[in-house]
């Protein structure tokens, strides 16, 4: 993949997270993927089994999520990282802000493995 197109894949993928649609955001990656949470030394296998269990979990816990701001720094033809401000609503309106940054590696045209450094609370285990 060129750079728009990691970048357009990695954006099409937090637009997938904030609209809630699990199925749109599994589409993102291949089916042995790998999800990481290094800040928490957490790792979830596989795009049907844990990886999605974690996103539902996502959904659950949160009214909205949100990611914007993004700086992006991409390496082709598979590496991009990028930095980013996450805003996560919670049932009863309060809002948490997060800065995170994550690191994706695409096998064809899908991410492989996904590397997570986030601040404040693990909000997706």
């Amino acid at each position: 993949m060129d750079s728009s197109a990691l970048t357009a894949l990695v954006e099409r993928y937090f637009a997938a997270v904030d609209r809630m649609d699990v199925e749109a955001t599994l589409a993102c990656f291949e089916a042995d993927a790998s999800f990481t949470i290094a800040t928490y030394d957490s790792v979830f296998r596989g795009r049907d089994g844990e990886i999605r269990t974690m996103f539902e979990r996502l959904n659950a816990r949160y009214a909205r999520v949100w990611h914007g701001a993004f700086d992006h720094v991409v390496q082709p033809p598979g590496r991009i990282a990028s930095r980013f401000r996450v805003e996560n609503t919670l049932h009863d309106g309060s809002l948490r802000v997060k800065h995170n940054c994550n690191f994706f590696s695409v096998r064809g045209e899908r991410f492989d493995a996904v590397v997570v450094y986030m601040s404040g609370d693990n909000s997706l285990a």
